[in-house]
């Protein structure tokens, strides 16, 4: 089994290749739009990949902030957002997928696009899978800790029971018997 440690080391670097990859399909995405506008009518599915890099930029910065803060509402965010970036990363591979079809299309362009769409996806659904792993780490680790306290609890209970047995009265020890002191 991995650590937490493990865990969130994996975590925090799929999060930064998810800023990358975000940011480059953000830069792709600009220069097919504006590649597009010099020779034709922009049409659906031209901005996608600057949409799928957003998704994907937003998860990273998630991910960083869920390895650092691992409270339970960040990791319900971050989840969120890898299923955002995932269903983004989906889409944007298909309307590329489209627009490939047509004749005067950027296949290199597209191609890039696709990929990096693709490895979005799969930084993602691991993201996703990294952020379960993480959470119940998380959740064993505050079981442990909240049940040495309350074994902590238990033997300060037993240790007040004993000296309030003597109620008031000094006691005095025996070879093993104890007597009330005059």
């Amino acid at each position: 089994m991995c650590s937490s440690r493990k865990i969130l080391w994996s975590l925090l670097l799929l999060s930064v290749v998810e800023v990358g990859l975000g940011v480059a399909s953000i830069v792709l995405g600009a220069v097919g739009i504006s590649w597009v506008r010099g020779h034709h009518k922009p049409q659906q599915g031209d901005a996608s990949p600057v949409w799928s890099g957003l998704c994907f930029l937003v998860c990273g910065m998630c991910g960083v902030l869920c390895a650092r803060k691992r409270t339970g509402l960040i990791m319900i965010l971050f989840s969120a957002c890898c299923i955002c970036g995932l269903i983004g990363g989906i889409l944007n591979f298909q309307f590329v997928r489209a627009l490939n079809k047509r004749p005067d299309s950027m296949q290199s362009i597209h191609l890039a696009a696709m990929t990096l769409a693709l490895m979005g996806i799969s930084s993602c659904t691991l993201s996703t899978w990294l952020t379960c792993r993480l959470a119940s780490s998380e959740q064993q680790r505050m079981f442990l800790e909240r049940e040495h306290s309350l074994h902590h609890s238990h033997e300060m209970t037993d240790k007040e029971t004993l000296d309030n047995s003597s109620n008031g009265i000094p006691q005095i020890s025996y070879n093993g018997h104890t007597a009330a002191s005059p």
